[in-house]
């Protein structure tokens, strides 16, 4: 039976020469507040039949932005008209469909077309990301089916954001622009621009020629993750003119995106040192860093013409960003220089200060007040807490929560974007082969971040205005790796920032983007596919003659498998058993792709055996527990992969391995890491000891021999002659407490041990 109103669509529809069609699944990122599918039809518009009725300009950013997008990916370009002619039409208007919340959406397909409302222009540009979520992937026909729908929705939180860090590698003006339209794409609305370091000063300063003309270079850069294993001794950088940086506000502003300029002070500034040396503690000589990391040459606290050059930099900056935020830093600054600089120290005396600590909060406050003359007010990394926090700062708390907890407390606006969630620079992937800057945050760890801490009251609460994903390029130098690392966690931190606490849900999430992963398709971004990964892991053989790898997808595929260097392929059916030194990989299919995990095994005596430790592994690096030292993986990542690793500290790592029966053996080989700079020692000697019984041991060989393997992995050797057992005790040393003169130096060190070989 088909309805009046069935009948009129229908009528409209072959006027067009259109037709009904079966509209696709309704699958929005974020999720809106209420989603209702009304009937299993679609309203189809066209290219020569659907207006966007519109009345005056009010909606030309909203209008524009759809434009592009349909002529971008469907070929298609829709006029405007102050007056609807029959139903297939587009209606942008105002009104405001809450009466308790703000920048709201209402979004109705129906007979009569589509309708967005919304409480201000704002609101309706936020239900074009959601119109353009309901048109199907594009195909041969013009004919765009949208679903007949109901939906209302509003933001959880003011500031949704994404960051990008220009200065460690340089991003096109062209490019900038595309990261901008992912943001708008996923209804964020800040995007802080991270525009100076010591890698790089990218925004052009007239007051201050040089700091673009010698501050944007550097004459090398590291290979490799740090400290690097050489230098490419090529000439690198680049920055954006006065020109370029108004073109990107004025297109972040048609897309109600606000770009946050971030200038850094009073550390990590050694591109501005190399190009005006008077602005250090020592006056240099100065350079661009070629490397990464924290130097202790920052600005000069004591100095006047510190404050001075800052101040002229910020009247410029300022002139070209009318954001209300002006982001200053605040990170990483070591004392180092302050501590034997005459002038900070004359400042800190003069002041009245307690320490160097307080000096840096001087140096932000006294930064702060001349902001807040000019009507602006200062964002800083959560380190501005130290030494007491400026009057009316916003805290982006980077190193964990605490700092946001804190700043709240204290009546202070926060911004939480703490690493453990929102550092998209890690690694998406525990089988990721690209550099990056070390650790593991998978998309559904970042969909779980919840930013208001529990700890806070009601009141405190308010004061968390939303959070922010990092973009930090050290081991990013193209616009591919850079979309690799965005998607798919962008679209989850947007879901986080964007719909209300209680609509979020990983289960439904997962659904949905299985259809966002098309639109990235569509968009022709080089996302990571790791949330399609098969998850492994290694398992003792009861019978102790190998090992069983164990691989499983969550989609339930059948999955595949085969040893390199053979031609078979066979069906998975359960835990492979792997008994000698092979590389196995194990695949299957599912959206018209292959997914696959490689692994090597590499088997001795020990693979497989039954071990006991003495003491158990620190609960922070647990690993697979003791099993983890005979699993036949050598971990080759060393901290990127801390789940193949068992880390002590203090303690020694002592371990008895059960051989099963009396065996000839030579040596024992005990892989460990080696990274002082992280407290992490490698053990100050490896001893083997052996017996016929398992209780009465006797030592054997002790080393002190260790060669690397990696730029943290080492091994250390133990060779002794010929000998026949069946237990065998490894005893690795651990270093204790760190010597002076080291990083840590007082605290007790950690050892990390990966596998034992016995040969």
């Amino acid at each position: 039976m088909i309805t009046s109103v069935m009948k009129r669509i229908l009528f409209t529809s072959l006027i067009f020469t259109s037709f009904f069609v079966r509209a696709q699944e309704i699958n929005i990122i974020p999720e809106p507040v209420s989603v209702k599918q009304t009937k299993n039809n679609a309203f189809v518009f066209i290219n020569a039949g659907t207006p966007i009725v519109v009345d005056g300009d009010a909606f030309d950013k909203s209008v524009n932005f759809l434009n592009d997008y349909l002529t971008r990916f469907y070929r298609i370009k829709l006029r405007t008209t102050p007056t609807p002619i029959g139903n297939n039409v587009i209606r942008l208007t105002f009104s405001n469909p809450f009466t308790t919340v703000q920048n709201g959406y209402k979004l109705t397909v129906d007979g009569n077309g589509i309708t967005i409302a919304g409480d201000n222009a704002n609101s309706v540009f936020n239900g074009i990301q959601t119109l353009i979520q309901l048109l199907p992937a594009p195909g041969s026909s013009l004919r765009l089916p949208v679903p007949y729908c109901e939906i209302t929705d509003y933001p959880r939180f003011s500031y949704r954001g994404m960051h990008l860090d220009c200065c460690r590698h340089f991003f096109p003006i062209d490019y900038i622009k595309k990261y901008i339209d992912f943001l708008a794409l996923h209804k964020m609305n800040y995007f802080h621009w991270h525009l100076t370091d010591d890698q790089g000063w990218r925004i052009e300063i007239k007051k201050y020629p040089k700091l673009t003309q010698v501050g944007g270079w550097r004459n090398g850069t590291i290979i490799g993750r740090y400290p690097g294993t050489g230098n490419d001794s090529i000439h690198y950088g680049g920055f954006y003119t006065q020109e370029q940086i108004k073109e990107i506000v004025r297109y972040a502003a048609d897309r109600y995106i606000t770009v946050v300029p971030e200038i850094e002070m009073p550390g990590h500034a050694m591109a501005a040192l190399a190009a005006y040396p008077y602005l250090g503690c020592t006056k240099g000589p100065y350079e661009v860093q070629q490397t990464w990391g924290v130097f202790d040459d920052v600005f000069c606290a004591g100095n006047d013409s510190t404050y001075t050059f800052l101040q002229g930099v910020l009247d410029e900056v300022m002139s070209l960003f009318p954001s209300k935020y002006i982001h200053i830093g605040g990170d990483e600054c070591p004392k180092t220089r302050w501590k034997t600089c005459p002038v900070c120290q004359k400042r800190i005396k003069t002041e009245k200060l307690k320490d160097e600590n307080a000096l840096q909060s001087y140096f932000i406050q006294r930064i702060e007040k001349y902001v807040n003359s000019k009507g602006r007010s200062i964002i800083g990394w959560d380190e501005i807490l130290e030494g007491g926090l400026a009057p009316n700062a916003t805290v982006m708390s980077w190193r964990g929560e605490q700092g946001g907890i804190s700043a709240a407390v204290q009546n202070h606006d926060v911004i939480m974007t703490p690493g453990d969630w929102c550092y998209l620079d890690k690694s998406q992937s525990e089988h990721e082969d690209s550099i990056t800057i070390g650790g593991y945050l998978p998309v559904s760890k970042v969909y779980s971040y919840e930013p208001v801490p529990a700890s806070l009251t009601a009141d405190q609460a308010k004061h968390i205005l939303g959070a922010q994903g990092n973009v930090w390029t050290e081991y990013i130098g193209n616009t591919k790796k850079l979309e690799y690392m965005l998607f798919p966690r962008m679209s989850a931190l947007s879901e986080v920032l964007w719909s209300q606490k209680m609509n979020r849900d990983w289960s439904d999430f997962e659904r949905r983007l299985l259809a966002e992963f098309r639109r990235y398709d569509l968009w022709k971004v080089n996302y990571s596919d790791a949330y399609f990964e098969l998850n492994t892991s290694v398992l003792p053989d009861s019978n102790h003659d190998g090992i069983l790898w164990k691989i499983e997808n969550k989609f339930n595929k059948p999955m595949f498998m085969t040893f390199e260097g053979t031609d078979s392929t066979w069906g998975y059916n359960g835990p492979q058993l792997i008994q000698n030194t092979v590389k196995a990989r194990g695949f299957f299919n599912i959206d018209n792709r292959t997914v696959e995990v490689k692994q090597n095994f590499y088997f001795n005596k020990a693979t497989g055996k039954n071990i006991a430790l003495a003491k158990e592994p620190s609960k922070n690096y647990p690993g697979d527990g003791a099993f983890t030292l005979v699993d036949g993986i050598q971990n080759d990542k060393g901290m990127d992969r801390p789940s193949q690793l068992l880390g002590f500290i203090g303690n020694d790592c002592d371990a008895i391995i059960d051989l099963g029966s009396p065996q000839y053996l030579s040596n024992v080989n005990f892989h460990t890491l080696k990274d002082t700079g992280n407290w992490i020692w490698p053990p100050k000697y490896v001893e083997v000891f052996i017996s016929d019984d398992g209780k009465n041991f006797s030592s054997v060989k002790r080393s002190d021999d260790f060669s690397s393997t990696g730029r943290t992995n080492v091994v250390f050797k133990v060779n002794f002659g010929l000998v026949k057992t069946r237990y065998i005790r490894v005893l690795a040393k651990n270093t204790g407490v760190i010597p002076n003169g080291n990083p840590g130096a007082g605290y007790e060190s950690w050892l990390f041990a990966d596998e034992i070989e016995i040969n």
